[in-house]
């Protein structure tokens, strides 16, 4: 399942006590054993709180997953971060690719999705190209890990069909190029089949000049975000993947600077709103285009009905929602809007949280 879908799910649990954990870990040992002790004393807490605040009889599907999740959490399948969520009805463990400001446990009515929401936002799916003329492979690969290799709409190429028998021919620089475009240009129909399908960019994994040749020949070049040099001793999957993530997290950071421009552009058009509560309606109403966080923003507030809260300081009150962008954030993502976390310094001139809104 997607994260998208996962965060879907989780979204739709509105009936706490809900654990939230969420936790930075390692991909080897040793290091990845103190995850495991961590990850322990993080239950630990929870067990307590939850017994604490609500008893033992109401919750004992809840104590029960809290005393057997930690034998499912296989260590060695560690990424960057671990996200464990458990309710009553529910058990969601998750890993991405990216820390997490803290090391955290929060109890609440509802599950706490920003870190998820975050990675979302930050470990965007994309295609990527291995392009040689001897051969062309196509991943669909999400952060610094390939989900699969493309199997369809051609893919993989063996190799350029345009053999020249004649040794003459052979010789004509412009002729062989010629036909290296006319390959490429087969290949680039391939993948705008598969970025029409999917609606992820590609980054392409090749020489210099067959980018250049690829790039003379695309039918839709703007679906193309760069390259990276091919080593052709270390081609694999796992190699390729790394240098690729790297040509996308500056392509991603590119765009959280422009939406930054966008909202600051936003703001004569009387379509920029910072009043969280403004913020909040606007976002359940489906009216959020462009949500843009300050990072280690985070507000806890207690709901007076579904459309209004007050803010709150103690997160052990009762009917405390912990952190409400993670709510907004949430439904602004649902209904179709674009959401950014950032700690770019620009942030700072319009608030630590601004929604452009759709109308």
């Amino acid at each position: 399942m997607a994260l998208k879908e996962k965060i879907k799910k989780l979204a739709t649990v509105t009936a706490g006590p809900c654990v939230s954990i969420s936790l930075n870990t390692h991909r080897t040992r040793p290091a990845s054993d103190k995850d495991k002790i961590l990850l322990k004393n993080l239950l630990s807490q929870a067990e307590k709180q939850i017994v604490a605040e609500y008893g033992k009889r109401t919750v004992a599907p809840l104590l029960e997953k809290i005393a057997t999740v930690e034998n499912r959490v296989n260590e060695n399948n560690n990424l960057d971060s671990l996200h464990v969520f458990l309710s009553n009805d529910m058990e969601e463990i998750i890993r991405t690719s990216w820390t997490v400001p803290e090391d955290r446990l929060n109890v609440s009515s509802t599950f706490n999705l920003r870190p998820l929401i975050k990675a979302y936002n930050r470990s965007k799916e994309y295609l990527i190209l291995v392009l040689s003329q001897g051969g062309v492979q196509l991943y669909k690969a999400l952060g610094d890990g390939i989900e699969e290799e493309v199997k369809s709409d051609g893919f993989p190429f063996e190799g350029s069909p345009y053999y020249i028998p004649n040794r003459a021919e052979r010789s004509d620089a412009k002729r062989v190029d010629d036909l290296v475009r006319e390959f490429f240009n087969q290949v680039d129909k391939a993948v705008v089949k598969v970025n029409q399908e999917t609606e992820l960019e590609c980054v392409v994994v090749s020489t210099e000049d067959n980018f250049s040749k690829l790039m003379q020949v695309a039918d839709k070049p703007d679906i193309y975000i760069g390259y990276t040099s091919i080593d052709y001793n270390n081609s694999k999957p796992h190699d390729v993947v790394k240098p690729g993530w790297e040509i996308m997290k500056q392509y991603m950071h590119e765009h959280r600077s422009e939406a930054i421009v966008e909202m600051k552009e936003a703001i004569s058009k009387h379509k920029v709103l910072t009043d969280l509560q403004e913020i909040y309606r606007a976002a359940i109403d489906g009216n959020g285009e462009m949500l843009i966080v300050y990072d280690k923003f985070s507000q806890p507030v207690r709901m007076i009905d579904e459309r209004n809260f007050e803010l709150v300081q103690d997160t052990n009150q009762p009917d405390v929602i912990n952190d409400i962008v993670s709510e907004i954030a949430w439904e602004v993502v649902s209904k179709g809007g674009k959401v950014f976390f950032t700690m770019q310094d620009e942030i700072k001139e319009l608030d630590k949280i601004a929604l452009k809104t759709r109308y």
